[in-house]
């Protein structure tokens, strides 16, 4: 493990302990509805439909897996590189009776096997904790076998460039969109390195793995918004979220 990936891994065990510190509270949310978003929903039914196994890469509380169950999935895996997180999601996952099992393990490079997973989901924070994002998506084709779908739903690349001013929307003037990586000083155990990536680079990536564009949408609202914060960022006028859908092309018979 490369030393910025060790201290962000550090930086997860410790703010995974607030899913266990939150454990009944996490378990109140999961049984009083689902935490995925409309946008998730609406692109993600059609696939649900069919009983798909999943696998939730960076999965980290688990009320997405809960949700994706309720919505039709027949299991899920998730895999987080937080031991923590991985096993309080995996006790509340035991408690419902929920399909839910839980990998500990750095990512990309899952250890499962290859054309496990239908659907490969991700997202809500995942790709900052990645630096090269080429890697990850030739992960997730294999993965998936011919016709499973990748879906993610994360925060906008250009999130990192907007302040928290209540007023109006402003630009960080210590933030750039085509930066490489950025250190959170506030996150757990300073000196967690988030990694950045455009739009462009997160779709070159999925389609350099050999996967099939099915939809990309950006969204206005955040899929997070720190307590007390009412930031002008989120009212509408610029993007905060995108969602993207991926398929992995079905194998061309032999003439």
């Amino acid at each position: 493990m490369d030393p910025s990936t060790r201290r962000n891994r550090i930086a997860w065990e410790s703010a995974s302990e607030k899913y266990v510190h939150e454990h009944q509270e996490l378990l109140d949310q999961a049984r009083a509805g689902s935490s995925l978003f409309a946008c998730e929903l609406e692109l993600l039914r059609p696939l649900l439909a069919s009983s798909p196994a999943v696998v939730h890469l960076q999965s980290g509380n688990g009320l997405d897996d809960i949700a994706l169950v309720a919505a039709g999935a027949r299991h899920v895996v998730g895999v987080d590189f937080s031991a923590v997180a991985a096993t309080a999601a995996q006790r509340r996952a035991d408690e419902l009776g929920v399909p839910c099992r839980y990998v500990v393990a750095e990512l990309p490079g899952a250890p499962l096997r290859d054309g496990c997973a239908d659907l490969v989901y991700t997202g809500k924070g995942a790709l900052i904790w990645l630096p090269d994002l080429r890697v990850w998506a030739a992960d997730i084709a294999r993965l998936l076998p011919p016709g499973g779908h990748l879906f993610v739903h994360e925060a906008h690349p250009a999130v990192p460039l907007w302040s928290w001013d209540d007023d109006e929307p402003r630009i960080r003037p210590d933030r750039g969109y085509f930066e490489r990586s950025h250190v959170n000083d506030s996150f757990p155990a300073h000196g967690a390195v988030e990694w950045q990536a455009t739009l462009g680079e997160i779709i070159n990536a999925v389609l350099g793995a050999g996967l099939e564009l099915r939809h990309v949408a950006e969204h206005p609202e955040p899929f997070w918004r720190q307590g007390g914060v009412d930031a002008a960022a989120w009212r509408g006028r610029l993007p905060n979220t995108f969602t993207l859908l991926a398929r992995k092309p079905q194998s061309r018979k032999q003439s």
